[in-house]
């Protein structure tokens, strides 16, 4: 018999605690969710939309979706229409990656993230800067600033006997959100080949917040590592080995490991392990020079996977100006 009630949530009188971080599979083929440096990476606007179903079966389980947008601020060259970049033919290659180049870029990012009794909603806006290091590598930095809507949603928690629970029904007769405004900084380094980046999120912690909340968000300041490297594979296969570290202290490092393989640099198929937590099965390719498409299941090796099949997350991306 399926569980129908999903504690993710522990309430008492001190507050309540969860996760505070949206959990990609996909980061690879989306590096600026991980780390603001790599905003403007590609000579064009890079935009994608992205939606996440986590431990399906599970009711209110984690639900994510996010839009973002990122391009350098550089002269383009005004394009003419030209009707055969609608549709491809034969395979298209993955967008080139220039560097030895000086450049500013700027982005921004729309999440939604829902996760058991507790709704987020963030909006932030990055500026990174480029400094070319080498002709083939360049270090970037980037900042990223944003408010994010921190809700707590009562009907969604399970209380064991809400009538007669004093503190429980004192709990959510007060203010239950809290806007907080969020600072993540991120060096990135990048070739056409290697990319390593160090980024932090939620600096400033609950420093700068509104409305008195009896819900104890409690921000924590969450690193990321990330790196990884192209190599070729002949004439039309490349291997990109790549690994994930995450801390937030006072929980343990979680690490996720990953191996991509494409074909022609259009096609892609790649497999990952997230430490105690899932095994996860990729793929994608270039539908155009417009557009790219990806998908991911997870499969939860978790105690969880007694009542959850696992997990679905499916990244449109569009390539505006290439």
């Amino acid at each position: 018999m399926k569980i129908t009630v999903f504690i993710i949530a522990i309430i008492a009188t001190t507050g309540i605690y969860s996760q505070q971080l949206s959990q990609h599979s996909q980061y690879l083929r989306n590096q600026y969710i991980i780390n603001p440096g790599a905003a403007g990476v590609y000579d064009f606007t890079d935009v994608t939309v992205s939606g996440r179903q986590q431990w399906k079966d599970v009711v209110n389980a984690p639900l994510t979706s996010y839009f973002s947008i990122s391009a350098p601020l550089t002269k383009r060259v005004k394009e003419i229409y030209n009707p055969s970049l609608r549709v491809s033919h034969g395979p298209v290659k993955n967008p080139e990656i220039n560097t030895g180049k000086f450049k500013h870029a700027l982005g921004g990012q729309f999440f939604v993230d829902q996760y058991g009794a507790f709704r987020k909603v963030e909006c932030s806006g990055t500026y990174a800067i480029h400094l070319p290091l080498t002709k083939s590598h360049t270090l970037s930095f980037g900042t990223k600033l944003g408010i994010s809507n921190n809700q707590f949603i009562p009907e969604r928690a399970l209380v064991l006997n809400s009538i007669n629970d004093n503190n429980y029904n004192t709990f959510i007769s007060n203010q239950t959100n809290k806007n907080i405004v969020n600072l993540g900084m991120g060096f990135y380094l990048y070739s056409k080949k290697l990319f390593f980046g160090i980024s932090a999120d939620n600096l400033t912690r609950d420093l700068i917040a509104t409305n008195v909340s009896s819900v104890n968000f409690n921000s924590m300041i969450h690193s990321k590592i990330i790196g990884g490297y192209k190599f070729d594979i002949g004439n039309d296969f490349t291997l990109t080995p790549s690994f994930l570290v995450k801390y937030m202290s006072p929980t343990p490092f979680s690490v996720d490991v990953s191996l991509q393989i494409e074909y022609k640099e259009w096609l892609w198929f790649a497999t990952s392990y997230r430490h105690k937590d899932a095994v996860i099965a990729m793929c994608g390719l270039n539908i155009s020079n417009r557009f790219k498409l990806g998908y991911s299941y997870d499969y939860t090796i978790s105690r969880i996977n007694t009542i959850s099949t696992g997990g679905h997350e499916i990244v449109l991306g569009i390539m505006l100006g290439r």
